[in-house]
């Protein structure tokens, strides 16, 4: 792999040559991209190809705690995909970590994030005396603390799910297996959804899913999608709710609190890990006690 010194020369070399920018520009990208790779190095990245969307989130956290304004961050974000686009398309790197940290053609205003107050309101709106809310109660609940995309989280099996020990076991992109901790308000919510709202859902249907919609079907992505609209409406949430912000905001609670980008980055499936064989006792011991120390419901 090449040095870091040397990618962001060529970058800026293909800037100058191709794209024309003025000496100017140019300077204001290579701070950008100096201070970028400073991070990196911080947080033991010797590798471009080691960056992914959880040194990018954490990045622009750093970004804000150091008093940059929403534009500057979204500038700083801006540096970024261009960056890493050009590596992807040099070949330097196989991906691109910006590529789902999404920009509205509105603006420069970066995703929102829901605070932690925001999340509560969110997690304590379904009506837990009735079957369906405590169904929904338990998808959004396992939605925020294990970190899974929608998909994930729809396509889970009854068998995928361990609440003893507290860990889900997860299918990722490229079907690629992962092992997240799940805290004690996700581990309850699902046991009484389990126990009591499944069984009465399911109607004497059998499935291997285990979040079940009408007659005994999967939930799906679209009926998850209208459910949390509505739950965010009823919480009276103001910002743009989709599943990938609880995502989000699972990474960025986590990285805010002190947790390690490393196991923030197995528990969001970012690492190249391929089966939970990599996984010994001890990484399990670790990645729960990291989600119980920093997650805000562990």
């Amino acid at each position: 792999m090449l040095p870091f010194n040397v990618i962001i020369d060529r970058y800026l070399n293909y800037l100058l040559i191709e794209k024309g920018l003025s000496s100017n520009t140019l300077e204001a990208y290579s701070k950008d991209l100096i201070r970028h790779i400073d991070f990196l190095k911080k947080n033991s990245i010797s590798n471009i190809s080691e960056s992914d969307t959880a040194a990018i989130l954490k990045y622009l956290i750093e970004l804000r705690k150091e008093g940059l304004i929403p534009t500057s961050r979204a500038r700083h974000l801006v540096s970024l995909r261009g960056f890493y686009k050009f590596l992807v398309q040099e070949k330097i790197t196989n991906h691109d970590p910006t590529s789902v940290v999404d920009l509205p053609k509105t603006g420069l205003a970066l995703p929102d994030v829901l605070s932690k107050d925001e999340l509560k309101s969110l997690l304590d709106t379904p009506d837990t005396t009735t079957h369906k809310g405590l169904r929904d109660a338990a998808m959004i609940e396992l939605l925020y603390a294990a970190g899974l995309r929608v998909t994930e989280l729809v396509n889970m099996k009854l068998q995928d799910i361990n609440t003893e020990a507290c860990f889900v076991r997860v299918f990722g992109k490229g079907s690629k297996e992962r092992v997240v901790p799940i805290g004690q308000f996700a581990k309850n919510r699902i046991d009484v959804y389990i126990k009591t709202a499944r069984p009465a859902l399911l109607k004497n249907v059998m499935s291997r899913y285990l979040f079940i919609a009408r007659a005994g079907k999967p939930m799906t992505r679209q009926g998850f999608w209208k459910l949390l609209k509505r739950y965010t409406v009823i919480a009276e949430i103001k910002k743009h709710v989709s599943p990938h912000s609880l995502r989000h905001s699972f990474a960025s609670h986590l990285l805010e609190g002190g947790a390690d980008l490393r196991s923030v980055q197995l528990m969001l499936g970012h690492a190249d890990i391929s089966t939970t064989q990599i996984y010994t006792h001890v990484a399990h011991e670790h990645l729960k006690s990291i989600h119980k120390k920093y997650h805000p419901r562990g």
